[in-house]
């Protein structure tokens, strides 16, 4: 037998002997993750703390009277309409020939636009023509056969003068005269229905060329040579009911919705500012031209026509737009005028998160984050009651991510 009593010796823990060194792998380890510990809070505080943020600042100013003068007492939107504009048709079914117009195109009053195939009515043209020429071709046979009567009666009368006819061929003469008389009165009135047909047949050929009703803009070409184009609606959707639109742009205004609930705040010829959406910088003044008498019962609003006091080319018809009506702020008589509460700052110094409306004060390089609370509106500025003082200085249109802390460069606007 083997003996395993040396080997099983072997397999015992010593437990006197002192323990063994650590290893020098972790302790590196270690240090490794410390390292990068530290230089991710240094990038944190380098990306997000030391961001620097470059800012047009504007600087909050008291509501003086003459500011609230020309507040707004109501804002609402709309669209741009034309009050002058029309889809072109001819007045006679046809087939195309000729379209003149392309979009964006400026045309005169009584201008081309179309042509229709004239084949139909220039052949209608021809025979009114010709039925009008054979009128007058008959009536110069009767004027002929009249003036033989005439010689014929006139020769029965001396005869019955001396006695050498009798009576009867006389009379005969003289209705045969009378006859050829009512034949030409009928013959020219013959003549002057087929002139009628003439000057219809003309106009059939004439409503052939389709022309402007008034200068204006092409805004829709709606037909092509070889369609077929009528006035009326046809079946089968193969007929076009017009050439094209156009729009005269010197009636172009302003309609707007305003709730019957404010209704009240419009009167005609009351001042007011507009915003086109594609051009939220340029303020347009003008005034209302009138308040429709009449409501919509499913939105319970009021239309209303806005005039705009500028005629621009950057100006095209259903382009939104807001409309801010100013108000007319007297002072009660013998009343001295005094400031309205709060401050003044451009609209887009308020950011919007949520339901609080909050505003970035510049103080020593860094931004300090302000809830405050609106009052109104006044033109493109926003009366703040609370949280902002006059003289302080904020930042316009402050961009998504700024906190308070964060470095800041300005501009002044």
């Amino acid at each position: 037998m083997v003996d395993n009593t040396e080997m099983l010796k072997e397999l015992r823990i010593d437990r006197s002997a002192p323990p063994p060194e650590p290893s020098r792998k972790g302790r590196w380890i270690g240090v490794g993750i410390a390292l990068l510990v530290v230089a991710a809070a240094g990038a944190w505080f380098a990306l997000g703390r030391g961001t620097t943020w470059v800012v047009a600042t504007a600087v909050a100013q008291p509501i003086t009277p003459a500011v609230a003068a020309s507040s707004s007492v109501l804002d609402a939107s709309g669209y741009v309409t034309a009050r002058r504009q029309a889809t072109v048709s001819a007045k006679v079914t046809g087939r195309v020939a000729e379209v003149r117009i392309e979009e964006g195109q400026t045309v005169a009053e009584g201008e081309v636009l179309a042509r229709l195939d004239p084949v139909d009515a220039q052949a209608q043209l021809d025979q009114a023509q010709t039925q009008l020429d054979a009128a007058r071709a008959q009536l110069t046979e009767h004027k002929v056969q009249l003036a033989r009567a005439e010689r014929d009666l006139k020769r029965q009368q001396d005869l019955v003068a001396r006695k050498l006819t009798s009576q009867q061929l006389s009379e005969n003469a003289a209705t045969d005269v009378a006859a050829l008389k009512a034949r030409i009165a009928a013959q020219e009135r013959q003549i002057a229905v087929a002139q009628s047909g003439v000057d219809m047949a003309r106009v059939n050929l004439d409503n052939t060329v389709v022309k402007a009703p008034f200068a204006g803009v092409i805004t829709v070409k709606a037909a092509q040579p070889g369609e077929i184009v009528s006035p009326m609606s046809a079946g089968g959707g193969f007929t076009r009911t017009g050439i094209g639109t156009i729009v005269d742009m010197n009636s172009l205004e302003i309609e707007v919705d305003v709730n019957e609930s404010y209704i009240g705040r419009v009167q005609p010829g009351q001042p007011v500012e507009s915003t086109l959406n594609a051009y939220p910088d340029w303020k347009i003044p003008g005034k209302v031209i009138a308040i429709i008498p009449t409501a919509d019962r499913g939105k319970a609003t009021v239309k209303v026509r806005i005039g705009m006091d500028v005629k621009d080319a950057r100006i095209v018809p259903d382009m939104g737009a807001r409309v801010a009506f100013l108000g007319d702020a007297k002072p009660v008589q013998g009343e001295a005028p005094r400031p309205l509460p709060g401050v003044l700052v451009p609209s887009d110094a308020i950011k919007n998160v949520g339901d609080a409306s909050l505003a970035y004060v510049v103080k020593d390089g860094r931004l300090e984050e302000r809830k405050v609370t609106l009052g109104q509106s006044l033109s493109s500025s926003r009366q703040v009651l609370s949280g902002l003082a006059a003289g302080e200085r904020v930042a316009l249109a402050p961009p998504d991510g700024v906190k308070t802390g964060d470095k800041v460069e300005t501009k002044t606007q």
